[in-house]
């Protein structure tokens, strides 16, 4: 299924895992680190990191956006919260895989409206529907 780009950018890196990364239109650098535990220094950046960062923002905009776009959800306070924890490790086949834990607050929201609202978003999350059936990703609501 193709899909109308209302929005493009793209990134190069240098090295993987131990070089530098960054947008092609210069506004972000970032210098890449292999953590600790997977046998590096645990100095710089690692992908798993900045894919946190990305899927935590985008599930938050996707709270906001549905919130806005049905009055039966609740809305989002100013100070709701995306965590992503993102793991890395050996998949029985030998590669490598991801899992995903989202935990989401929501103050001041009731426990059912919150849930409801997160589920929303997880139905039009552009990367809740890029890794859905490829990585285990948890939802939880603190």
């Amino acid at each position: 299924m193709a899909i109308q780009t209302l929005y493009r950018t793209s990134a190069t890196a240098v090295g993987g895992r131990d070089g530098t990364s960054g947008l092609d239109d210069g506004s972000f650098e970032v210098t890449m680190g292999m953590p600790r535990e997977l046998g590096g220094a645990g100095k710089g950046v690692n992908p798993e990191q900045l894919f946190a960062t990305g899927f935590a923002a985008c599930f938050l905009s996707a709270m906001k956006a549905v919130s806005a776009r049905d009055g039966s959800l609740a809305r989002v306070p100013a100070d709701a919260t995306v965590q992503a924890t993102v793991g890395i490790g050996p998949r029985p086949d030998g590669g490598f895989g991801l899992e995903v834990a989202l935990k989401v607050s929501v103050p001041g929201v009731d426990r059912a409206a919150a849930e409801a609202l997160v589920a929303a978003a997880d139905a039009v999350c552009p990367y809740s529907h890029a890794v859905r059936g490829n990585i285990d990703v948890s939802l939880a609501v603190a």
